[in-house]
């Protein structure tokens, strides 16, 4: 196991591998495998182009030589920030073929977030667009490259006169030796946690544990080789990636439609267009698209073939779930998990009471489930409670964090989620909320001690407080409480500061109050409980008198 990461107790890891759990199939040889069953069947549509299984097996060898050439190796890290393009999928398969680990960045990160990413990880190399979504992301990595040492090489999938781009790196003909094959119990990648302290928290996965997250989820989601997949969301988030996600795609043979944004107009036209059979999407997509389609402005798409909709990332509201088939005529399919490991879905035979009230059961016989109290005492079925977890594809630790992993996983390995659920009796969680301070915005995780210390760095600030206020879209919003100092600074000023400090968007606060002081605990600490309150209310009452 790397350096830095926690591993599986070896009798856990026994346990695992005499179940069939872990097969010992690692990412490298993942693609060629699928390549040699499912050759001439496409694998990839985006952007304009469209890749067979043995046209993506035979780019990902020429760009894992050209990438060879340029000195990266085994182990180094990548930080991977691409938006959905075949480049992508191509790009963390070349580095799986090299035994080097992608970092996953997302799309929406800014130089806050990546500096942060290519710093903690000693990451070698740096793949970003050179634009997209009206955003130069080549111009932030020039300044990313001048703060971290141990950054080499930016790649660029498009055009670029500063840095290398993608196309260059590609060569004419692979070489003729073997990929460098993994210990399939060892790290194959670094995803992001969606943490409530600063920024995120690195999250070691290997080949063993998240492959048969893959092969278990595309078995209950149905997949298989007549399977066309809409990636609607960024791929690099976990959802996408792996619940069935593209992984789970590429797994049975089926097809990977990239989608460049999820809006009603680009995603409903590509299930038209490309007879898309499932996807996958957050609560807030959810409902535009439901939306789109009952106003009537995308009523005449022909979405027949679409037969799941996957909605996950937060809590899906019960009328909002019971409005997907009747709207969009196919079954939903509820998930709940985490890029820590734990993923729980709705089966396709699930009674339609299950599926719209419930967020699912855990995958695995094996995943093991607790509900307890603050004292960690189990709480009866039906009782909400802190849920905690372990088993054969969820982690024991994050990387390099050995004070925060004290106090997020128990001292028998169950990892503390953060999250309040309660259980059916049928074993299927109900969400109830998050025990972290963390805020779930629309699916995007934005924790409020990083925003906290941004808001501090303005002169005109003396305190700072983040909560989460209540909103009915988006199912959170970022409400800032700021005490100035001698006088406030303009609301339009103090945003424009934290843009200016390289925030991603989502985590500019929506809404920011000025305030004299704080309420405060008993022991004197803020009380984010009042502030939430406050917030709540006074939204009830705008709402109540306009």
């Amino acid at each position: 196991m790397l350096a830095g990461c926690t591993p599986w107790p070896e009798a856990d890891a026994a346990r695992y591998r005499a179940a069939g759990y872990w097969t010992g199939e690692t990412l490298g040889a993942f693609l060629r495998e699928r390549a040699e069953r499912f050759a001439d069947r496409p694998a990839v549509v985006g952007d304009g182009r469209r890749w067979t299984y043995a046209d993506l097996d035979a780019r990902v060898d020429r760009l894992a030589t050209g990438l060879s050439r340029l000195g990266l190796d085994r182990g180094d890290r990548v930080v991977v920030q691409l938006p959905n393009i075949p480049e992508l999928i191509e790009l963390v398969f070349a580095l799986f073929r090299l035994g080097a680990l992608p970092v996953y960045a997302l799309p929406a990160h800014r130089r806050s977030e990546i500096e942060h990413l290519c710093t903690a990880t000693g990451a070698v190399a740096l793949a970003v667009p050179g634009r997209h979504g009206g955003f130069d992301y080549a111009a932030m990595a020039a300044g990313i490259a001048d703060t971290s040492p141990a950054l080499r090489h930016v790649l660029v999938a498009g055009d670029t006169d500063a840095f290398t781009a993608l196309d260059d790196v590609r060569a004419a003909e692979p070489d003729a030796v073997a990929f460098i094959d993994a210990d399939p119990g060892d790290v194959a990648f670094f995803q992001l946690s969606g943490g409530t302290t600063g920024l995120p928290k690195l999250i070691p996965r290997t080949h063993d544990d998240y492959l048969y997250s893959v092969r278990a989820s595309a078995d209950i989601c149905g997949l298989g080789p007549e399977t066309v997949y809409l990636g609607a969301l960024p791929l690099t988030h976990n959802f996408p990636m792996s619940s069935p996600g593209f992984l789970g795609v590429l797994h049975t043979g089926g097809t990977i439609v990239l989608a460049p944004d999820p809006s009603p107009a680009t995603a409903l036209a590509l299930i038209e267009a490309e007879r898309v059979t499932i996807t996958a999407v957050v609560p807030p997509v959810a409902l535009l698209w439901l939306d789109a389609v009952q106003s009537g402005a995308q009523s005449d798409r022909d979405l027949s073939s679409l037969q799941v909709l996957q909605v996950g990332g937060a809590k899906f509201s019960r009328e909002a779930a019971r409005r997907v088939r009747p709207l969009l005529g196919c079954t939903l399919q509820q998930v709940f998990g985490m890029a820590e490991g734990l993923v729980n879905y709705t089966r396709l035979d699930d009674a339609e009471d299950v599926v719209t009230g419930t967020q699912g059961r855990p995958i695995s016989v094996d995943d093991e489930i607790l509900v307890v109290d603050d004292q960690d005492r189990p709480v009866p079925d039906g009782t909400p409670g802190h849920l905690l977890t372990r088993g054969p594809y969820t982690i024991r630790g994050y990387y390099r964090a050995d004070a925060h992993n004290a106090t997020a996983f128990t001292a028998d390995g169950f990892y503390r989620t953060g999250d309040i659920v309660r259980r059916d009796p049928a074993g299927s969680l109900v969400v109830e909320g998050r025990a972290k301070d963390q805020i779930n915005r629309g699916g995007e995780k934005v924790a409020a001690e990083e925003i906290e210390n941004h808001i501090l760095a303005h002169p005109d600030v003396h305190d700072a407080a983040v909560v989460a206020m209540p909103d009915p879209f988006l199912g959170e919003r970022v409400c800032a409480y700021v005490i100035p100092r001698a006088q406030a600074p303009a609301k339009s000023v103090l945003l424009r500061f934290l843009r200016g400090r390289g925030l991603a968007a989502y985590k500019i606060p929506d809404r920011v109050e000025f305030v004299e002081r704080f309420p405060a605990t008993g022991v004197g600490k803020i009380s984010k409980r009042e502030l939430r309150r406050a917030i709540t209310a006074g939204l009830r009452a705008a709402q109540a008198q306009s």
